[in-house]
């Protein structure tokens, strides 16, 4: 049996591989939609709110030129200075992908009961928050 680590880098490469290529067509990158989620969800967010929602995610490098994609393609704008929103194009951009996503989503759990699915998250929230707690108290 190969080892959890193993898995994790494995299934991230594929889930953002397979998302990238289902977006593309939106012009859209995994990074990319889950920023306009991060935005649609909070009203004026700032772009360090984003930076750090979406930390565990990607890079700062990377996240803020998600942010500077979704601003150039009018997908959200600056109605106050710092402050993101979603435009009306943002949020059907969100809505014309929202099929593929849950689609992606039942490609990716099938065979996987609902219980076994919380039980994997739940232990993987377990093995971050132990490792995460030894390297603040260290």
């Amino acid at each position: 049996m190969k080892p959890i680590g193993y898995w994790l880098n494995r299934t991230d490469k594929a889930l953002t591989r397979y998302m990238n290529d289902m977006l593309e067509e939106s012009g859209l990158t995994r990074i990319a939609w889950q920023a306009l989620n991060v935005i649609h969800d909070t009203t004026e967010v700032a772009d360090t709110e984003v930076l750090s929602h979406l930390a565990a995610n990607a890079d700062s490098a990377t996240l803020t030129a998600a942010i500077d994609t979704v601003l150039a393609d009018g997908w959200a704008d600056r109605s106050t200075p710092g402050r993101l929103t979603l435009t009306p194009g943002g949020n059907q951009r969100l809505t014309d992908v929202a099929a593929r996503v849950d689609a992606f989503r039942d490609l990716s759990t099938t065979g996987i009961s609902l219980d076994e699915y919380r039980t994997a998250v739940r232990v993987l929230e377990r093995m971050s928050h132990n490792l995460e707690s030894a390297t603040s108290a260290g």
